[in-house]
């Protein structure tokens, strides 16, 4: 029995960790042989030596078990660290607590005999794993493979992230600096690796490291500066890499499998929007949600969300059937086209949307169906005012007659300060929206944002088509900028306004800052790889912005119960003057953006 547990410990803590545990008991030998010439009432000395020996040898045995029992063996750790210390250090306490008593007892020794000796013990202990950990760091860190690494961050997640790459058996990343914009950390070491500097000496670091790469270990950086960190180190040759934002880490310590290259969503990326999904849900669970354009980048997206809150029935709307067939496939996993549920219909015919409306009896519609390319619209005006405006008219006649409890249409940031046909189509479909606000019972409320990153048509999925054929990628013009937000983000706006929208106004979220096309063109080919694609600056085209503009010059920015967003008022419009006999999309008129004289098209009254 007693060899068989013998074995077993010596499977389970291993030579390696026995190994210390020896040299455990030799220390706390060590210790008492040399309390033994600490005055005693016996002056030789010598004579105490076997005694205090086999003392130290017990306390020694005693420390080993306790350790077992504390993890010190059992239990895997990092040599030198701060959790073995720990746990050496209580094991050291708790054998010593029993030895002072012991001797208290027999009284043949002082008992500060045995605080003196557990003190000196406990030293003699943390020596040789302080100095293997140095001399692991030293080893790790003197190695000549692995791509040489500076660090931007030498906050926790940075210190972590370069424990991994020290400890990683096939050293991919040699850690050679960190950077770090706090002045508290100038000239710190952590691990070994010295804080060289502040994100704009960047160059020097990298020229004085050799280094090769730069890995960003600030989850919660800003996009914006990441975007100015990847052009700078791009500039001097140095691939970046990113650790996931923290609400990706979950609390988990950063690791060498976290770190990836930088995506196009990290240099446009959006501060995650905290929604109040309590109230959301309160919105529409239970209840009859109708939504329109259901087969586009937003309705469909919008369908998926709303689904996840519970609606009653959810009628899903579009003139498109092979969109609204991939709507209900993405929803259900089949799209076998049948149920009452989708609804084949054009919103520009009046009578069938009042059909529709009047035997569905939506209690919330999302109307999000629209014509939206600019230059199009630019060659076509007449189809943005039968869609945009006449249609969003006919959408809100229909739900004002089947008693429609909130409204929401879906705007743009081109509605604001309108030089383009779809800008001004848009304008009048807010000013639209407003109107029913004021004239009719429920709830109406229009949301405004910019550009979403991967809908149909949007400049991802073009600049992506591009490279695919070889280039060259078309940029209307090196400093156009424009605001990003990704699907999910856009929806989840929507879904806020329709709970907590003021009646009749126009919610707008904050977007943070444009981002430049070109910026979105140069890194959409560094992901790519591609080295052999141009790009051609076309000129911007009738009707188009610089830079977009949420708010318009004349309009003001109003709070609202979430702090990201906020709300404007518009002008309502009667329907009565909406009428192809009293406006029309047309004349091209002086462009009001300054430094710019591009003809924009205006809305007129005949």
């Amino acid at each position: 029995m007693v060899s068989r547990s013998l074995h077993w410990a010596w499977r389970v803590v291993g030579p390696h960790r026995w190994g210390w545990a020896a040299l455990d008991v030799l220390c706390w030998v060590a210790a008492l042989t040399v309390l033994a010439w600490v005055p005693h009432k016996d002056a030789d000395h010598f004579l105490l030596l076997p005694e205090l020996g086999g003392l130290g040898l017990a306390a020694g045995l005693l420390h080993v078990v306790v350790g077992c029992y504390l993890g010190l063996y059992l239990t895997r750790q990092e040599r030198g660290s701060f959790d073995e210390a720990a746990a050496a250090a209580r094991s050291a306490a708790v054998a010593g607590l029993l030895l002072t008593v012991v001797i208290w007892a027999t009284g043949e020794h002082p008992p500060v005999l045995g605080l003196a000796g557990t003190a000196v013990a406990a030293a003699l202990m943390l020596g040789p794993r302080l100095g293997a950990r140095v001399t692991q760091h030293r080893q790790a860190t003197a190695r000549n493979h692995g791509a040489r690494t500076i660090i931007l961050g030498a906050g926790a997640g940075g210190r972590q992230l370069v424990a991994s790459m020290l400890s990683d058996e096939d050293g991919h990343y040699r850690p050679v600096a960190f950077v770090d914009d706090d002045p508290r950390k100038r000239r710190l070491r952590c691990h070994g690796i010295p804080v060289l500097g502040d994100r704009t000496l960047l160059p020097e670091v990298a020229a004085r490291a050799d280094a090769t790469h730069l890995v960003v270990a600030v989850p919660s950086i800003r996009s914006e500066d990441l975007r100015d960190i990847r052009q700078l180190a791009h500039s001097i040759g140095l691939k970046v890499l990113v650790l996931p934002r923290l609400e990706a880490l979950l609390g988990a310590h950063p690791r060498l499998e976290d770190l990836r290259d930088v995506s196009l969503e990290d240099l446009l990326g959006r501060r995650p929007v905290r929604l109040d999904e309590s109230a959301i849900t309160d919105q529409i669970q239970g209840r009859v949600v109708l939504i329109t354009g259901a087969g586009g980048s937003i309705g469909s997206e919008l369908c998926r969300q709303v689904a996840r809150h519970g609606p009653a029935r959810l009628l899903m709307l579009d003139r498109d059937e092979s969109a609204l067939h991939a709507t209900q496939l993405s929803l259900t996993g089949q799209g076998l086209l049948e149920g009452d549920d989708l609804i084949l219909a054009d919103i520009r015919d009046h009578e069938r949307l009042v059909d529709v409306f009047a035997a569905a009896r939506p209690d919330l519609v999302f109307h999000a169906a629209a014509l939206k390319h600019l230059p199009l619209l630019q060659k076509h005006p007449h189809e943005a005012w039968l869609t945009n405006v006449l249609g969003t008219r006919n959408v809100l006649d229909a739900a004002a007659r089947s008693g429609v409890g909130t409204l929401v249409n879906i705007s743009t940031d081109k509605a604001a300060d309108p030089t383009c046909v779809l800008g001004l189509s848009k304008r009048l479909a807010e000013r639209l929206t407003a109107e029913w606000s004021r004239t009719q019972p429920g709830r109406y409320a229009s949301v405004r944002f910019g550009n979403v990153l991967g809908s149909r048509g949007s400049v991802i999925p073009a600049f992506t088509e591009q490279i695919r054929q070889g280039g060259p990628l078309t940029v209307t013009h090196p400093d156009v900028e424009r605001f990003f937000m990704t699907i999910p983000e856009a929806c989840q706006l929507v879904l806020q306004a329709a709970a907590q929208g003021s009646d009749g106004d126009v919610v707008v979220l904050d977007m943070g800052q444009p981002v430049r096309i070109d910026d979105v063109a140069r890194t959409l080919l560094t992901l790519s790889g591609r080295r052999d694609v141009d790009i051609v600056y076309t000129g911007l085209r009738p009707g188009e912005k610089l830079t977009e503009a949420l708010v318009g010059r004349d309009e003001q920015r109003l709070p609202t119960d979430h702090p990201l967003l906020t709300r404007v008022r518009v002008d309502p419009l009667s329907p009565d003057r909406v009428t192809s006999r009293h406006w029309h999309i047309g004349e091209p008129l002086p462009c009001p953006v300054p430094g710019l004289h591009l003809p924009a098209y205006a809305l007129s009254e005949d």
